[in-house]
């Protein structure tokens, strides 16, 4: 009965009713109703701190990085960044360690045939001027240029910020209308039917495969230099790196002390698929793709 009062969503009596039996509150609280969407989503994750999370941070010089980023836009007219240049290198991470490119399905790992990286995005709604979050997801980035990559990226990033993505608004306006105490549940089942089973859901308005096999986040574009972003355990990604601002810092070259630039790549994996062997040929190669970019990324062409 106080579940199903006319004009209430389902249990929101009762959850008054325990607030208030005998005046007894703990806490002076007051409902928050208008959640983005992301932040429903995110209240529907997370179920307890209990996890397989591993958290480290890289340091990686970015002296000729950024000459490359800038002689790049100077010669091309293309906006490319930090973040693209890290997508495109953690592809060649994951080609060198194949069996961290994978999911978990009954307690057994199934690696992916391909590799997508998941550019996480801010978005802001014009008229109230929240922010919510939401992402772009690009595969085969080794076969493609960097102008190409940048390109299809901007693309799929206007689209998400514009609303006009119709499989990602699809999946989100699904979403927006589960109610809050059966979000858990509801991402659980998604999950499990979308990974475990590995059942195409795009008819039920179901992105195919959002999340890719990495998420990228620049944090650096907020002003921070480092922060550990959590797993999102219905999205089955293994890992998530957050990449800080780029500062200049002090230091010690051939026994001198210089002023360089460094960039700190936070990362959260899963132990279960990530282990400190795989740590070490990530670090290994963003170090060198990032520190000789001109070798592995290419020449910079001309306009």
């Amino acid at each position: 009965m106080l579940c199903i009062r006319a004009g209430r969503r389902p249990c929101e009596d009762l959850l008054g009713l325990l607030e208030r039996v005998g005046n007894m509150r703990h806490l002076e609280l007051e409902r928050k109703k208008d959640l983005t969407p992301f932040r429903r989503l995110a209240i529907g994750t997370w179920r307890t701190a209990y996890d397989p999370s591993v958290y480290g941070t890289l340091q990686v010089r970015m002296d000729k990085a950024m000459e490359y980023i800038e002689e790049y836009r100077t010669k091309t007219g293309v906006r490319l960044t930090v973040t693209h240049l890290v997508g495109r290198a953690m592809v060649e991470v994951l080609k060198r360690m194949p069996d961290a490119n994978a999911i978990l399905r009954f307690n057994r790992i199934y690696l992916r045939k391909r590799i997508g990286i998941f550019f996480q995005v801010t978005l802001r709604d014009e008229e109230t001027g929240k922010f919510d979050l939401s992402g772009a997801t690009l595969y085969d980035l080794d076969k493609k240029s960097l102008q190409e990559i940048v390109t299809e990226m901007e693309a799929k990033v206007h689209s998400v910020r514009k609303g006009t993505d119709e499989a990602l608004e699809k999946g989100r306006r699904s979403f927006r209308f589960v109610p809050l105490m059966l979000m858990n549940l509801v991402l659980r089942i998604v999950s499990f039917f979308a990974y475990t089973l590995n059942i195409d859901l795009s008819k039920l308005g179901i992105p195919k495969d959002p999340f890719g096999s990495v998420m990228i986040t620049n944090i650096g574009a907020l002003g921070l230099e480092a922060a550990y972003v959590p797993l999102i355990p219905y999205s089955r990604v293994p890992l998530i790196v957050a990449l800080g601002a780029v500062k200049e810092v002090p230091l010690v070259e051939n026994g001198k002390i210089l002023v360089g630039k460094v960039m700190d790549m936070n990362a959260t994996f899963d132990h279960r698929f990530f282990e400190g062997a795989h740590a070490a040929v990530m670090a290994s190669v963003m170090r060198a793709w990032l520190e000789d970019p001109v070798r592995h990324f290419g020449p910079i062409p001309e306009s």
